[in-house]
């Protein structure tokens, strides 16, 4: 609905509204309160109805629009991306689980609303968030690890095995400190894909594989895998030892490594 250049979402209009939160409207109504959300906003007809389209103040930038010169809503631009590049529906929607609501629960409302098809992502992966010295990492803070900074120290395989040692839905203490462990976990890896043994007993790790597939399939379970991971190039390192034909597990290792985007080098 349309008041005075804005356009507004109705809430009563989607019955399912904020499903994916699992929480009662108060409990919707406060969380969307500390995160913008407007609730004595006039022109509202519900306090949780959002801004699709927000008339433009004259310090803003702001464009044409059948309601006049404004801007979008902050929900709105990823429903807009998605369907330019992605089509109507989706098969995979990440984000931080700080937006379940009321972000994703709003471009889902209006994804749905708009194109009639449901679901709008088939599904949904919310990562936990980051923290640094006890607080949560953001660019509001300015308390950020970049990437860069991170590769001057360490070496980028140490880095990829620390992230994925915590699962993808929890939350996550950057400790610098703890990259020195990683650092030798990834050395044991690639040790093992360069070690050379000798040609007798194969050594079979199709278990080994076996159990990461079981532990990827298992909602991305990647502490499963890289534990696992870790006990097969220890398996490899000592077979070589022993003079054992390694060769094969050292190409089952090595292609599991780089599913999982490591460099080896």
């Amino acid at each position: 609905y349309v008041v005075d250049g804005n356009v507004y979402f109705s809430i009563q209009t989607d019955p399912d509204f904020g499903r994916m939160a699992r929480m009662g409207y108060s409990e919707l109504l406060a969380i969307a309160n500390q995160r913008g959300n407007n609730p004595h906003d006039p022109n509202k007809r519900d306090p949780l109805d959002f801004v699709l389209w927000q008339r433009g103040n004259p310090d803003e930038p702001k464009w044409e629009s059948p309601w006049g010169l404004g801007r979008p809503g902050w929900h709105i631009e990823c429903s807009a991306m998605s369907q330019r590049y992605l089509g109507e529906q989706i098969d995979i929607h990440g984000g931080g689980a700080d937006l379940i609501f009321p972000h994703h629960s709003c471009e889902i409302a209006q994804s749905e609303s708009a194109t009639g098809k449901r679901p709008f992502a088939r599904f949904w992966m919310h990562v936990g968030l980051v923290w640094l010295d006890g607080e949560k990492m953001s660019k509001s803070l300015g308390n950020l690890v970049f990437a860069r900074d991170a590769l001057r120290e360490h070496h980028p395989d140490a880095i990829r095995w620390y992230l994925l040692s915590e699962h993808y839905r929890e939350d996550f203490d950057y400790r610098r400190d703890a990259l020195v462990r990683y650092e030798q976990y990834a050395a044991d890896l690639r040790q093992a894909l360069s070690v050379t043994g000798g040609s007798h007993s194969p050594l079979d790790v199709s278990r080994g594989r076996n159990d990461v597939i079981a532990a990827m399939n298992d909602d991305l379970d990647t502490p499963t895998v890289l534990a696992v991971l870790h006990t097969m190039a220890g398996m490899i390192i000592d077979g070589a030892k022993e003079g054992r034909d390694v060769s094969a597990a050292q190409a089952v290792v090595r292609d599991l490594a780089l599913m999982l985007g490591f460099t080896l080098r």
